[in-house]
């Protein structure tokens, strides 16, 4: 099939991207990657040119350390300023995307943000240490370790470590999934939610996402490329139950939310694990938003579509935190 079209909206945060001058990341180290434009920017370049600079936000942050698996983790906090209801409150652990090389909490701050509003929790955004510096399983390593640091600390933050969900972006929303496959595993407690935005579920690049989508931007078949040499040790990492969440075992997680976008390389594994998990007995919506990109989540003060995803996510997260 052909590559669809992006919407309006979408393509004038693709246009404003392409302004900015970026570099193929196939082509680059990891760290001239990480110095590459991003979709965030692009959004607020092109907020910029209009004017609408005025952004206003109803949650306050503040950055502290977590504990990982070899040492401290940066993280954000983000609290809605007029909660509803008292402490406890629920809580989301938040990982950001980038192919577990790129990126970090201040890329990916606008996800996290809105959620934090719309779903009226403490929202936790971790980071995690990254390859080629640190490979497989680093990244997921930690992940499990800020799910454990959460369980024993959530107090501290005004938050309720019975009411603790996990969710994420991409590469983050694969260590979110990883969270709960390991609570279950370890007897831990599990979280009540996993919100899965469009998440590396499938190392099969021959998908029809993949066919359609090889040449996309934001991400594109060379970067998921890239993105595994810089992180796995070897290339049968790639087909790890913890990188190819299809062939993981699904029974017994929390209930899921999967967010997917019509132009995403990423896109045909996360209908597919939304199936497996369905067929595995777990409460699953997945919802296919049309004519955005990957990476559209964070967009919501340039892209409708991305404030649906988040109204549609934080419906999900506020019903499992009420149970």
């Amino acid at each position: 099939m052909k590559q669809a079209a992006p919407n309006q909206q979408m393509q004038a945060v693709l246009d404003e991207l392409a302004a900015l001058g970026g570099k193929p990341i196939s082509t680059l180290t990891a760290t001239e990657a990480r110095k590459q434009p991003t979709p965030a920017a692009a959004v607020k370049a092109l907020l910029f040119k209009r004017g609408d600079t005025q952004l206003t936000s109803v949650v306050t942050t503040v950055d502290r350390q977590v504990a990982g698996a070899a040492g401290e983790l940066p993280a954000r906090i983000f609290t809605p300023t007029a909660p509803t209801g008292s402490a406890p409150f629920p809580v989301l652990l938040y990982f950001h995307g980038g192919g577990f090389v790129i990126a970090d909490k201040n890329v990916y701050d606008a996800g996290p943000r809105a959620l934090a509003e719309a779903a009226n929790c403490v929202v936790v955004s971790v980071d995690y240490r990254e390859g080629p510096e640190h490979r497989f399983p680093a990244a997921h390593d930690d992940a499990a370790a800020a799910y454990r640091w959460l369980l024993e600390n959530a107090h501290s933050l005004q938050g309720d470590p019975q009411r603790i969900a996990v969710g994420g972006e991409s590469a983050g929303g694969n260590l979110a999934a990883n969270v709960s496959i390991a609570a279950r595993d370890q007897g831990l407690r599990i979280p009540v939610h996993q919100l899965l935005v469009y998440p590396m579920a499938s190392s099969d690049m021959n998908t029809p996402s993949y066919i359609e989508n090889a040449t996309a931007k934001p991400l594109n078949k060379e970067m998921m490329v890239w993105f595994g040499e810089m992180y796995f040790q070897n290339p049968t990492d790639g087909k790890d139950p913890r990188i190819d969440l299809v062939s993981a075992k699904l029974k017994r997680l929390p209930s899921t939310t999967i967010i997917t976008a019509q132009i995403d390389p990423l896109r045909s594994g996360g209908e597919k694990l939304a199936a497996l998990l369905k067929s595995a007995g777990v409460d699953v919506a997945l919802h296919n938003y049309q004519g955005v990109t990957h990476e559209f989540f964070g967009m919501g003060a340039a892209v409708d579509e991305a404030r649906q995803a988040v109204a549609f996510s934080a419906a999900r997260l506020k019903r499992d935190f009420a149970r």
